[in-house]
């Protein structure tokens, strides 16, 4: 059962935070905050000026960890060792609003790819590291399938699905608008009953467009179906600004 439809920006992370209050206005449940730009919750002044507008509102939150410039499987250890510092941080100043953090995995780099087995063995300690944080705080931290870039580790449900085997505190974020870049929609969705938190957007198959829902090529009557059969969790619709997310909840209202 979908417990609640989320609507999340990473546009507009250089943006005050008042724009929010239109998402609930809208009829959203919550709001997933991309968690970087001035929305950094390790950062006093930012998280006061976001504690203030959701004051305002009625919204639940789920957050998204940060990304830019962070790879779990870097082999440059101090940029490693700082992509999980930064993690487990955000995942630290979440604790008090959700238990949800999504996080990106890393992606190989030019040196990587001389030895791709270790840079996933990279990402698997970093993951073991950001679990037990995630435990400890009450979160888990879900790991996302990634977009059509080869560089990308966990583009596939085998390799997403693998990464976090055997791993606690770290769960999976399904990203239907990424695995249409790939080419594994139907195959994601076999998965929905072992997903622990699920993103929509649409595109048209190969680039990360994040469209509101019915503007590119995802099959939304298929994606539908299989959310509501096997899915239990939150839905978090991303976009580019408010007039996105009313087109998309219009769409998943649709559904029911």
């Amino acid at each position: 059962m979908i417990s609640g439809y989320f609507f999340s920006s990473s546009s507009k992370v250089w943006e005050d935070p008042q724009w929010v209050i239109g998402i609930d206005e809208l009829g959203y449940d919550g709001w997933e905050i991309s968690a970087d730009g001035n929305y950094r919750l390790d950062d006093p002044k930012k998280r006061q000026r976001i504690d203030e507008v959701l004051a305002s509102t009625n919204l639940d939150i789920s957050v998204h960890a940060p990304y830019g410039d962070l790879n779990l499987a870097s082999m440059n250890y101090p940029i490693w060792r700082e992509s999980i510092r930064q993690i487990c941080l955000c995942i630290e100043h979440a604790a008090d609003l959700t238990d949800r953090v999504t996080i990106h995995p890393g992606y190989l780099s030019p040196l990587s790819k001389l030895d791709a087995g270790r840079a996933w063995s990279l990402q698997k300690e970093a993951l073991g590291e950001i679990g037990a944080i995630a435990e400890e705080y009450g979160v888990l931290a879900c790991l996302e399938n990634m977009i059509s870039i080869k560089e990308f580790l966990c583009r596939d449900p085998g390799e997403l699905f693998g990464m976090i085997e055997g791993i606690e505190g770290i769960g999976v974020t399904i990203d239907i608008g990424h695995a249409n870049t790939t080419g594994t929609v139907d195959e994601f969705l076999q998965h929905l009953p072992d997903a622990d938190h699920l993103h929509l957007h649409d595109n048209h198959g190969s680039s990360d467009e994040h469209l509101s829902l019915g503007k590119g090529t995802v099959n939304w009557d298929r994606v539908s179906r299989a959310l509501l059969d096997s899915y239990s969790g939150i839905v978090v619709i991303e976009g580019r600004d408010l007039n996105e997310a009313e087109e998309s909840l219009a769409v998943v209202r649709g559904w029911l």
